[in-house]
This record gives structure tokens, C-alpha cells and sequence, in this order.
């Protein structure tokens, strides 16, 4: 045929370095994480010394570096790093040639969570010693994340009341069936009667493990059981249909930097909750005095925001609008001012609303306001209500929301720099994961999981900021 570039003869004998390090460049990644753990103090972090008797085991450095490693390349299953362990040049490199089986490197992971994770925080304070965390403001937000259990073998009211409607179907229409074939003759008749009674117990035995399931999911405290991960938890999505059952992963992301300087794992569907804490784990994390917070509409909550003002957390989101009469077309309460030095508001007709009474909210101690002239000569109140009169409901501590929402207006563009920071971290670690699920199982092995993760991620971040040699040149200085 024409011309090609040949390649060489396989039995032709090649005189390769005898030098290892020869294979790994000097600007190669592997060369940070050696540096980063070679510098740890493992003991300090939790990680387990060596046994006084019996077989020696593996450093845990040298296993942690193998992790690293793993999650660096998307390389995440202890049965694939076993096999790159044993081919792979920079992991000989790293690991001196050491190839542990790969119960052995799961049981690392599992054995030193709590080390591992503190190892991923101990990266996020070389990164602040180093300045790369500027630390003024952070991004927080949380995003859904699937885990080893199918949505068919997780359970709530929900699903059990839906599956058992479709199991009493299909045994209406097996009965139907059984009818019919009660009524022919012959041997397929038979055989037909003998399979259709078959599939009838089986309806019926789901049935009765479905009722089962329902008293034990009654019984639970969130009402809610996953067989395969009883950690796990069913979790909501925009998408019609597109739920998944997994773990919500709350993230804080420097805005200049871009690299993660808290996180956390829940099993909680929302992230209501978890604003406050967010905040205190990323002042904590950056070493400021006063961080500014953004996040979206999804952690608005009166209590969680007044918890970041008495912690020094200035936090920035814009307050969900769900208000009724909104919807069908009047007055919100945006639309009513509120009078600070009379503790009043003025209502859209100019009229002056007062403090009626105050009652107890969700744990919210809340203050009706309403005006007289509702009942007799409001000419608009068309726009304003359908009922006898309008009230406006005000939180105790409702000052915090307006400083909040002035911010806000102060800071227009502060959503999309809440986006474009926290965002394609989420991307990029769904990206990683590629199209599978956690490798591991409950909570506290999930968090491990993604702590190597965002490890990763950090180290990543800090090579693209630098580079490989002024990284390590910053390292050891």
C-alpha cells in the first residue's frame, strides 16, 4: 500500500532508563500530590500508625497518594486502581512500585474518612497560607447527586399508595383473564388457568410486602426507606419525572479563586437549612472576620439569614415571591411600605395600617397589620383583597430581610457571579463521575467519597492558578 509511518519491531530489544523518575516530567501533576502528602503529618490527621505485630501494611501515605491520584484521573474504582497500579508508570512512580489488591485500597477509604476529610481541608488551608483564597465573598449552592439505590427500591407514602394502585390494576386484569380462561376448554386452557394463578400470588404476595413496607415507612422519622443505601434519600427535581434518589452536596466556592473552601453532604431534598452553616464553615475555612455569602432563592429562610447576620455572614439572595395575591393579579406586600418610626405601613391607597395582634408562625413570632378603612371607604380595594379586609404579616425580625434585599439591589449582577463561580463545579464533578453513582454506601462513606473528590478538584484548581513547579516551589518555601 502507500506510505505510512511504520512502527517499530516488537521483538527488537530497547535499552529503556533504568531511573523511574525519568518517566515523570518535572511539570507532571503527580509530582504536587507527592509533595502535598509527603508533607502531611498522617498521625495529626487521624490515619491509622503501623501495626506493632503481624504482616506490615501499606504507609497511608502511600495509599492516600493512590487515591489522589484515582480521583485526579476519574479513576475512582478500587478494583480499576489495582489494575493502574500494576501498569501504570506514574503510580509506580508515586507509589515505589507498590501494588496493593484492591480490598485493600477500599478498605483504606472506608477504614479513614475522617482522615481523609481532614486532609481535604488541611489542602483549602495551604491554599489560604499560599493566597489563592481571597476570601472576601463565597458562592454556596447544593446540587443532587445519585446513589446506589434504584428509585424502584426507595419508598415513601407516595410511591407505595401509587405502586400499589398499579399492582390492584394488574390483578383486575389477570382476574378478567382468569374468567376467560375458565371458560374454554382443552390444554392450553389448562396451562393458561396454572400460569395465570401463578402470576395472581405473586400480585398478591407484593401486596402483602407492599402493606408491610407502608406500616414500616409510617413507623420511619422521615417516613421515607431506601433498601439498597438507607442513607439515601428521594430528591426532587424541576423535571417532570426526573427525580433520582441520592444525596444533596452543599458547596462553597471562593469568588476569585474558584476553589472549594467548604463543603458538606446531606440527605436532605432542600437547602433551606443549611445556609448558616455553609457561611460559618467558609468563614471558618478562609480566616475572615466578615464573608459575604451569595446563594439563590433555594436557601431563603428568615431564621437561617438572621443566623449568618449574628455570625458576621453578610449573606446575599433574593427572597422567593409566593405571594397569592400576586398571582391572581393585586397588591403583593412588596407593594405595601413599611413605617419604622410609627411601626406602621402605608398601604396603596395611602391609608395607615397598625399592629392588630401577633401570633406564632412555624417557630416565627409574626405581626398582623391592618387598616379600618378596608371595610368602609376603600375605593381600590378591588386590587388589594377579596376578603373583608388585607392584612400584612411582618416577621419579628424582618429588618435583616430588608438590609438583605437593599444589598441586593445595590449588587445587581451579584446572581450571575453566584453562577458562573459554584456552578461548573457541579458540572465538572458530575463530569468526573461520569454517568454513574457514588461507589459507596451511607452517608458518612458518601462524604469520604466526595472529599476525594473536591481533593482533586482543589489540587486541579491550584495547578491551573500556578502551575506545577510554582506550586511547588510556593510548597516547600
Amino acid at each position: 500500500m502507500g506510505r505510512f509511518i511504520e512502527g517499530c519491531d516488537r521483538r527488537e530489544q530497547v535499552f529503556l532508563p533504568a531511573c523511574i523518575d525519568d518517566y515523570v516530567a518535572e511539570d507532571n501533576p503527580v509530582r504536587v500530590v507527592d509533595l502535598f502528602v509527603d508533607e502531611l503529618d498522617m498521625t495529626s490527621l487521624g490515619f491509622a500508625d503501623a501495626a506493632s505485630t503481624g504482616r506490615p501494611g501499606y504507609h497511608p501515605a502511600t495509599m492516600l497518594k493512590l487515591y489522589i491520584y484515582g480521583y485526579l484521573n476519574q479513576v475512582q474504582s478500587s478494583r480499576r486502581l489495582e489494575r493502574e497500579a500494576g501498569r501504570n508508570v506514574e503510580l509506580m512512580w508515586l507509589t515505589g512500585k507498590l501494588a496493593p489488591d484492591f480490598k485493600t485500597i477500599a478498605d483504606f477509604r472506608h477504614d479513614h474518612g475522617v482522615a481523609i476529610q481532614a486532609a481535604c481541608r488541611r489542602f483549602v488551608l495551604l491554599c489560604r497560607n499560599l493566597g489563592l483564597i481571597a476570601g472576601g465573598t463565597v458562592a454556596v449552592d447544593g446540587s443532587r447527586m445519585r446513589a446506589v439505590n434504584a428509585r424502584d427500591r426507595n419508598f415513601t407514602p407516595v410511591t407505595i399508595r401509587r405502586r400499589m394502585e398499579q399492582v390492584d390494576a394488574s390483578i383486575a386484569r389477570y382476574l378478567g383473564m382468569l374468567d376467560t380462561a375458565d371458560r374454554q376448554e382443552g390444554d392450553a386452557a389448562a396451562l393458561r388457568t396454572a400460569r395465570l394463578t401463578t402470576r395472581l400470588d405473586e400480585l398478591r404476595r407484593q401486596m402483602r410486602d407492599l402493606e408491610a413496607m407502608e406500616r414500616a415507612v409510617a413507623a420511619s422519622p422521615d417516613r421515607q426507606i431506601s433498601l439498597t443505601d438507607p442513607d439515601a434519600r428521594a430528591m426532587a427535581s424541576a423535571g417532570t419525572g426526573t427525580g433520582m434518589v441520592g444525596y444533596n452536596l452543599q458547596a462553597a466556592v471562593d469568588a476569585g479563586s474558584h476553589i472549594i473552601v467548604a463543603h458538606e453532604i446531606i440527605n436532605l431534598s432542600h437547602d433551606r437549612t443549611s445556609l448558616a452553616k455553609m457561611g460559618r464553615q467558609a468563614r471558618a475555612a478562609t480566616g475572615t472576620d466578615t464573608l459575604t455569602v451569595l446563594a439563590d432563592r433555594g436557601y431563603f429562610s428568615g431564621p437561617e439569614v438572621l443566623a449568618c447576620e449574628e455570625s458576621g455572614i453578610v449573606p446575599i439572595l433574593p427572597k422567593p415571591l409566593t405571594s397569592g395575591a400576586k398571582a391572581d393579579g393585586r397588591w403583593g406586600k412588596q407593594d405595601f411600605v413599611y413605617q419604622p418610626e410609627t411601626d406602621t405601613y402605608r398601604c396603596p391607597a395611602g391609608e395607615t395600617m397598625t399592629r392588630r395582634f401577633s401570633n406564632i408562625e412555624h417557630g416565627m413570632t409574626l405581626h398582623a397589620y391592618a387598616t379600618p378603612a378596608c371595610r368602609s371607604r376603600c375605593a381600590v380595594k378591588a386590587n388589594c383583597t377579596a376578603s373583608l379586609e388585607r392584612r400584612i404579616k411582618r416577621w419579628e425580625h424582618e429588618e435583616v430581610i430588608e438590609a438583605m434585599q437593599a444589598r441586593l439591589d445595590r449588587m445587581p449582577g451579584a446572581m450571575r457571579v453566584r453562577r458562573r463561580t459554584v456552578e461548573h463545579v457541579f458540572g465538572t464533578l458530575k463530569d468526573w463521575m461520569g454517568r454513574s453513582h457514588f461507589k459507596t454506601r451511607r452517608l458518612e462513606n458518601v462524604g469520604t467519597e466526595i472529599g476525594l473528590h473536591i481533593l482533586a478538584y482543589n489540587i486541579k484548581r491550584a495547578i491551573a492558578l500556578l502551575g506545577v513547579p510554582n506550586l511547588m516551589a510556593a510548597m516547600q518555601g
